[in-house]
């Protein structure tokens, strides 16, 4: 119970941030309702989008925003290693639950579970993937 109470949590504060962005804008042009609001999904994170979607709908209700579609968009985890540069994507249902739920919190851990796949160091970026981000917002009338 308890981790599903953190996960929930964390998903509460992504969408806080994001709803207070939206809002920000919002007032900017004067209008509460939005069209379309479309989320990229860094795979790493692992974001649970059942509760993110309800996190994002509720807290647009609480601050007089209407979003009339959300919509996600998952961007694939692409490493580049900083001793070789090879490059790759990394699929993270390849992971076990206890990586996954880890780099969901701090997606920098990834260096702690993960090799370059070509030279075996754990010297990478990650280049695409992590994190989360408003990718579009279409107001009503915009």
């Amino acid at each position: 119970m308890i981790k599903g109470l953190i996960i929930l949590v964390h998903e509460w504060a992504l969408a806080e941030a994001l709803i207070r962005y939206v809002k920000e804008l919002s007032k900017e042009r004067g209008v509460n309702r939005i069209s379309k609001l479309v989320i990229k999904l860094g795979i790493l994170q692992s974001i649970d989008r059942n509760v993110l979607e309800f996190s994002i709908m509720e807290l647009a209700k609480i601050n007089d925003l209407i979003i009339e579609s959300l919509v996600f968009e998952d961007e694939d985890a692409v490493l580049r290693c900083r001793t070789c540069s090879y490059e790759w994507s990394l699929d993270v249902s390849e992971l076990n639950e206890d990586v996954r739920e880890a780099v969901h919190f701090v997606p920098e851990v990834v260096h702690t579970f993960i090799k370059c796949p070509k030279c075996g160091s754990r010297d990478f970026e990650i280049v695409k993937g992590r994190g989360i981000a408003i990718k579009e917002v279409v107001f009503r009338g915009s």
